[in-house]
């Protein structure tokens, strides 16, 4: 069924775009077999504007829609992808033209990578790796948007007795209980995209949790979830483990991998390496809304 966004808008230079009143498109990713991610492309029908080549299930906006909800829908429509197994993370205008025509980029993952059915506005559709992408011939308007949307994998250490302590929800009563339970909520929320403090977007597809004293009880609550427990000193584990790679083939040992650690304390901030990011613990806290 057409909607009122189908139809060509027109800048004052005479060029055309198409949806009346703009469009979107759904930038989708999954787990890849490699430990990083895989984003769903669709290879254009010939017949389509710019076929032939790859790029995002999206179209016109209808004018009651939101463009989360253009994208979605349009996934559904051209990828067969319910609109239930996809989890909104971010949007982000990445075409604009004059008389006010945006293409918006709606960020989103999904749990794996789902089956897909075409419908004929496409020859394929495939997950393809991260960093294969650029090696498909692109349409040319996500060519030009792909570098910002590009997700790095991410490494994440986590401070969990400075997380915990965050919020005062009663968790010194039972600090191992109160620990499996944030283990456990964040092990839901994975894997994920996630918007990193410069405005790119990082790939996470676990959380590296580092215990000490009384919560060092609490192991192998998920997968998704791997523990360190500490000798010693948290922020002495946490200090050693962001200056080093990981050892197992199972964590993220992908080429242009960012290290990132979660916590408020100045201390252990100043002696991370300048190349680690530091995040709030509202970061991941937010996970759990």
């Amino acid at each position: 069924m057409r909607g009122d966004g189908d139809g060509w808008a027109t800048s004052e230079d005479g060029s055309r775009y198409w949806g009346r009143f703009g469009a979107a498109g759904l930038l989708l990713r999954a787990p890849a077999p490699d430990g990083g991610s895989a984003v769903l492309l669709q290879h254009r029908a010939q017949w389509s504007h710019q076929g032939g080549t790859w790029a995002l299930p999206g179209g016109a906006r209808d004018s009651h829609e939101s463009t989360t909800h253009a994208a979605v829908r349009e996934a559904e429509e051209e990828a067969g992808i319910a609109a239930a197994s996809v989890r909104v993370r971010a949007e982000r205008v990445t075409a604009r033209a004059e008389g006010g025509w945006t293409y918006t980029t709606v960020v989103a993952d999904a749990e794996t990578a789902l089956a897909t059915v075409p419908n004929g506005e496409s020859t394929e559709l495939r997950w393809v790796p991260e960093d294969r992408v650029e090696d498909l011939p692109l349409h040319p308007g996500f060519a030009a948007s792909w570098p910002a949307l590009r997700a790095a994998p991410v490494r994440l250490l986590l401070d969990t007795a400075n997380v915990l302590g965050s919020r005062p929800n009663g968790w010194w009563r039972d600090r191992a209980g109160a620990t499996g339970e944030l283990l456990a909520a964040l092990a839901g929320t994975l894997p994920r995209i996630i918007e990193l403090p410069d405005g790119s977007f990082g790939w996470l597809p676990r959380v590296e949790a580092v215990l000490e004293g009384k919560a060092s009880a609490v192991a192998g609550v998920d997968a998704r979830v791997p523990v360190h427990v500490a000798s010693g000193s948290g922020d002495d584990a946490l200090a050693q483990l962001a200056s080093s790679r990981p050892a197992s083939a199972t964590l993220t040992g992908v080429a242009g991998e960012l290290t990132a650690v979660v916590t408020a304390d100045r201390g252990l901030r100043d002696r991370l390496p300048e190349s680690v990011l530091r995040l709030s613990p509202s970061t991941v806290l937010s996970w759990l809304d």
